[in-house]
């Protein structure tokens, strides 16, 4: 089952990429009505607090909808037999694979010797891998998502992954260093996506970085013969990213101010309990309030707002165009 799944998508196929505190099920679900992607990451879990006494706080992380399509649980931590535990969880609750983050570069996390920094502690990368392969125990796919490279591009890291008979193997195109201050590498991208070819024939290639356009993610991934392509911040500056031919820049004011109200209370609806704080939702301001005269000050205004009846209220008045 595990390995038939990638082969199911369209080639190349597209996905919307793990974002801490954005991907979450109300945004996904927004994508997914507007121009679904082929397949949807959550934000990234903990599986070290997901098998502890925080793990009711993390929860609402892995919230999934049946209106979202595929969706691939992301995990990330340091304990493997948390890994595999949490796992066997993720396919009981319905997720379209599982996903191992070794690619945040953020300090914090890397200080603790997660995610990206398992680029240099090789031997526990191996040992959570196999811990996640174990737990899902075929039913779904396993994948990870990485760099190129800690400091510098170390395409030995790539060939060590490869060698682990991963269902997909996602490459952002810059080292941990890097962070997102360079343009990525697709040429490294596609030197990877050859080795494959001769170590994993079975293993899909997602390309990931500096995507804009569902266009040029088809330019990416025919130039270097990529299975799939990931795209993460491009979705900020146009939610219709995965339709064939976007008309986001077409949006009228009033159009992109209705489906950020429509965001909000799908946001209120399903974080009842107040699972997710309000303030969360400004993170989404800029996705719609852009492009149109105002839009700078009333983003401004919507920062201010403290309670849903406030952010309500301002945005039926600008509406009715009286801020």
């Amino acid at each position: 089952m595990a390995s038939t799944f990638y082969n199911s998508l369209p080639k190349p196929f597209f996905v919307l990429a793990p974002m801490d505190d954005v991907t979450d099920t109300v945004f996904r679900r927004i994508v997914s009505s507007l121009a679904p992607p082929d397949l949807s990451f959550t934000e990234f879990v903990n599986v070290d607090g997901l098998q502890s006494p925080g793990r009711r706080n993390l929860l609402p992380k892995l919230a999934l909808d049946v209106s979202e399509g595929p969706v691939i649980a992301q995990v990330w931590g340091k304990n493997p037999e948390n890994y595999r535990k949490t796992a066997k969880e993720l396919v009981d609750m319905g997720f379209a694979g599982i996903d191992i983050n070794m690619g945040c570069p953020i300090k914090t996390i890397v200080n603790n010797n997660c995610c990206s920094a398992l680029i240099n502690d090789r031997n526990r990368a191996v040992e959570i891998i196999q811990a996640v392969q174990n737990g899902a125990e075929n039913k779904v796919p396993v994948s990870v998502k990485t760099r190129l490279g800690f400091n510098s591009v170390d395409l030995t890291w790539h060939e060590l992954l490869l060698q682990q008979k991963l269902d997909a193997l996602t490459i952002h195109g810059r080292t941990k260093k890097e962070l997102s201050s360079v343009a990525a590498h697709w040429d490294e991208i596609g030197i990877i996506r050859q080795m494959r070819d001769t170590i994993a024939p079975n293993t899909k290639i997602i390309g990931n970085g500096d995507v804009l356009s569902k266009q040029q993610g088809m330019l990416l991934a025919e130039q270097y013969m990529l299975d799939g392509i990931m795209i993460g911040r491009g979705v900020f500056a146009d939610p219709l990213i995965f339709s064939k031919q976007s008309q986001w820049l077409q949006w009228t004011r009033e159009k992109r101010i209705l489906l950020f109200k429509d965001h909000i209370r799908l946001f209120l609806n399903t974080w009842k309990r107040n699972e997710r704080k309000l303030h969360t939702l400004n993170k989404f301001c800029k996705v719609y309030i852009a492009g149109f005269d105002g839009a700078k000050e009333l983003r401004e205004l919507f920062m201010e707002c403290n309670t849903p009846l406030e952010l309500d209220v301002l945005l039926e008045n600008a509406l009715m165009n009286k801020v």
